[in-house]
């Protein structure tokens, strides 16, 4: 089914609950449309990455430490940079670490401290996938203004600035 269809199904249902509870925000609506779109992105995403035989987890690594000074970094500091968590960066680490994307080793200056390196081959990987990704990426906002992308990169920004403050009040993270 295309996200367009979704999107129409998901109104009308929002709508036959509204009629049955109307104190329902149409906020609801909101939110639903926003991880309807995460989850067509992720899927877009991980279409590209499959024929490499990657995950997105496994791309984010990469691209944080193609992103850092010298492509070296730590496990913690990349699980901050990639949202991802620290339980799960060993098994995308030993992935990497497989294919020769990346290198895990102690620290030169800390023996107790682990670090990972992209090697070259990692750094080929990134150079090549980033470029293949654009088309599509502007097809993504095709027909939006610049001004409009400012508008919706700040009230995305505003509303990830809301969900922080609901974090904080609950005292933890989901």
């Amino acid at each position: 089914m295309f996200l367009s269809d979704k999107i129409k199904c998901m109104d009308e249902g929002i709508a036959g609950v509204r009629k049955a509870i109307p104190e329902v925000p149409a906020d609801v609506g909101l939110c639903r449309i926003m991880l309807l779109i995460a989850e067509r992105l992720q899927a877009e995403l991980e279409h590209k990455l499959r024929p490499h035989k990657l995950n997105d987890s496994e791309f984010r690594t990469l691209i944080a430490l193609f992103a850092h000074p010298n492509g070296t970094s730590t496990p913690g500091e990349v699980c901050l940079f990639t949202s991802l968590g620290v339980t799960n960066m060993t098994r995308i680490a030993n992935a990497l670490v497989k294919r020769g994307l990346i290198t895990r080793g102690p620290s030169a200056e800390d023996r107790r401290r682990v670090v990972m390196q992209i090697t070259p081959a990692g750094k080929r990987f990134v150079q090549k996938m980033l470029p293949s990704m654009l088309p599509r990426l502007k097809l993504l906002f095709d027909g939006f203004t610049h001004n409009e992308r400012s508008t919706l990169n700040r009230l995305l920004r505003k509303l990830a600035h809301n969900l922080s403050k609901l974090e904080h009040t609950a005292g933890d993270s989901p």
